[in-house]
């Protein structure tokens, strides 16, 4: 969508961050607002079918659409029923395994990784297609929206928690999952989780950008005449470590496993910066590989540790609050910032992508340097104190 909007629709930077920053609108409110409701009232499998149909109207009108304003209103209500689905559908299959007394820490990943795989279909089928900067990609969004939606409504019914015990004043305002901010680390994790959203927005909005943008030097290169296939590397890197996220959350706990997250991104935008499709692809694979790790080290294991320390009856609530804070809060602030970076190191249209990727890798670091010592993590004491034992 990106390389779409700038290179077919001609959009500026800071209108595709903007437009990008629908989805950390839309996570402000609507993945709290639908997990509450999915708590309390309607089955969350119905909520998340109904959201997928909803949003599969909203990609095929967006797919008529010329201009920044009215796309930039289509995209947000798209946002708006699209972007509670990532929480609702992690609550879903939560409810399910434990309602078979299965290990979710153990058997979540390898589920979730095949939705890496539909990514990656989809990026083949987008780029095999010739379809990248054609307004068909949506076409294919679209029908994906239309299948998600009537299958959510054959899955196991996930209903409401029964209410047990008088609410608190956070419940009564469907705020419940907010008692989590009550436990320091949590606060301190959910304000990095946006910060690291912010990195994940970035990467999202100006990747197939940055490779477009090398038509006219490496116009035969493969990175340029398949940007996508070249970025589908990343989601493939994804299915592999999202397999190893057991066996790291378990030996290293959720702190140094969001450290390896955020050194991650250090890596992933510092090879962007000094790479190419010419004879920089090497650097720029290896960005791809290591976005595995970035993504799924803080995405994936971010919301296992939270259904950890929410409970039962705020589950859904819970992940949406990981959602606000994620693809939320750090979605605006990431779409608004990389779009700022993205025109301020733009001269008469020529985009300086090393100092654009630079400055973001800067921005990891900082967050790499501070996070291990704002947060505490029970795991590593007790692990400390065995080794020490031993």
């Amino acid at each position: 969508m990106g390389g779409y909007m700038i290179i077919t629709l001609k959009f500026t930077g800071v209108q595709v961050g903007s437009i990008y920053g629908t989805m950390g609108i839309a996570s402000l409110f609507m993945p709290a607002l639908l997990g509450i409701l999915a708590d309390r009232w309607i089955n969350a499998e119905r909520v998340l079918g109904i959201c997928h149909l909803l949003g599969a109207v909203m990609l095929f009108w967006a797919s008529t659409i010329t201009d920044a304003k009215t796309m930039y209103m289509v995209m947000l209500l798209n946002s708006m029923v699209y972007m509670p689905t990532i929480a609702l559908n992690n609550a879903v299959s939560y409810s399910i395994l434990k309602k078979e007394g299965i290990d979710v820490v153990k058997v979540f990943p390898p589920i979730r990784v095949w939705g890496t795989v539909g990514f990656i279909c989809a990026m083949w089928v987008i780029d095999l297609g010739g379809w990248t900067l054609s307004p068909l990609q949506l076409y294919v969004s679209a029908f994906s929206g239309l299948v998600l939606g009537f299958y959510s409504f054959t899955l196991p019914a996930c209903p409401p928690v029964r209410e047990t015990k008088k609410r608190s004043l956070l419940s009564s305002f469907g705020l419940d999952a907010f008692v989590l901010f009550k436990k320091k680390r949590m606060a301190v994790f959910f304000i990095f989780a946006m910060m690291l959203g912010a990195a994940l927005q970035i990467t999202n909005t100006f990747g197939g950008t940055f490779l477009e943008d090398f038509k006219v030097s490496y116009a035969n290169s493969f990175g340029v005449k398949h940007s996508n296939l070249l970025l589908s590397v990343s989601q493939v890197s994804e299915t592999l470590f999202i397999l190893t996220i057991p066996f790291f959350l378990k030996r290293f706990g959720i702190k140094r496993v969001m450290i390896i997250s955020i050194l991650a991104w250090v890596f992933r935008f510092g090879l962007f910066g000094l790479g190419n499709p010419g004879d920089g692809i090497l650097l720029l694979v290896l960005s791809m590989i290591i976005y595995g790790m970035a993504f799924d080290f803080f995405n994936i294991s971010g919301s296992l540790f939270v259904e950890k320390e929410a409970d039962r009856s705020i589950m859904a609530s819970a992940q949406g609050l990981f959602m606000l804070m994620t693809n939320g809060i750090g979605a605006f602030v990431g779409g608004a910032f990389s779009g700022w970076v993205v025109d301020y190191f733009t001269i008469n249209g020529i985009r300086d992508w090393p100092s654009i990727w630079f400055s973001f890798a800067g921005y990891a670091l900082l967050l790499g340097l501070v996070f291990p010592i704002v947060f505490s993590d029970k795991h590593n004491s007790e692990k400390t104190l065995v080794s020490l034992i031993s």
